[in-house]
């Protein structure tokens, strides 16, 4: 009985939205997937559709993913995949709601600072087993709406809220660790892509083929900082360091600001 009224709320406030603006309201993916057209028999679930995607994405790049090489390696005819995704834009929902329910749940009760680093440092996990999501439009990549990006963002907003923090300093809190990871993460997958460019194996061997261009500018010695740097740094190829060290100093930044 609930769930009839609950479909009866959403028909009238669809119906309500056609009426004013004079034509059929958009519907959210979310929602026709849960509530699909009745069909003589099914070829394809969601789940398979954004499985495959994420297979060729992951092997090829982003830019292999179209609907046509979907319909390929599913082995269906090129309009069976529209039964549940509209095009394109629908599809890299499906991907980017998949891989995010990779995410490590933070554990219960592990306060604020615990929960925000264990969703940032699995996230980039996830960015590097899956190196297409920095290339996704910048856009969709910051706000893309998915049942899995959502829930992570509610753990974090579920942490501080035991703070009580205004709405607007929790939301604040979330998206500046998000903005860090996304940022932070984007740089490592280019420099992974270039060392692949460049045959080098390890960091080592990158800095070998840019080593005209550092020689150069370190002898002009307009940059003396950096060349103390580069001659006394420890952990240059120490990436995980790196991203966990720099992830510490928000989270340090953030408690201080907001006196948490």
């Amino acid at each position: 009985m609930a769930d009839q009224k609950k479909k009866s709320s959403s028909a009238e406030v669809r119906s309500d939205a056609a009426a004013g603006a004079g034509n059929e309201p958009r519907v959210s993916l979310w929602e026709r997937l849960e509530n699909p057209p009745p069909a003589p028999r099914t070829v394809l679930t969601p789940d398979r559709i954004a499985e495959v995607a994420v297979g060729v994405a992951d092997a090829e790049g982003i830019e292999a993913v179209t609907m046509r090489r979907l319909a390929t390696e599913l082995g269906v005819a090129p309009m069976a995949a529209y039964r549940y995704v509209a095009g394109k834009d629908d599809l890299l929902e499906l991907m980017v709601d998949r891989v995010y329910g990779e995410l490590t749940a933070p554990e219960a009760g592990a306060g604020w600072r615990a929960t925000l680093r264990t969703l940032a440092t699995s996230t980039r996990d996830i960015v590097l087993r899956h190196p297409w999501l920095v290339q996704l439009p910048t856009a969709r990549a910051a706000i893309s709406l998915t049942p899995n990006r959502l829930a992570a963002a509610e753990w974090g907003m579920a942490a501080l809220s035991e703070l009580d923090l205004p709405p607007d300093e929790m939301m604040v809190a979330v998206d500046t660790v998000g903005a860090y990871v996304q940022g932070r993460t984007a740089s490592e997958v280019a420099t992974l892509r270039l060392m692949a460019v460049q045959g080098a194996a390890d960091g080592h061997a990158l800095r070998t083929h840019l080593a005209p261009e550092m020689t150069y500018l370190m002898g002009t010695g307009r940059y003396p900082a950096f060349r103390t740097y580069i001659g006394t740094a420890r952990r240059k190829d120490d990436a995980r360091w790196q991203f966990e060290t720099a992830l510490d100093c928000v989270l340090d930044g953030l408690a201080t600001r907001l006196g948490i």
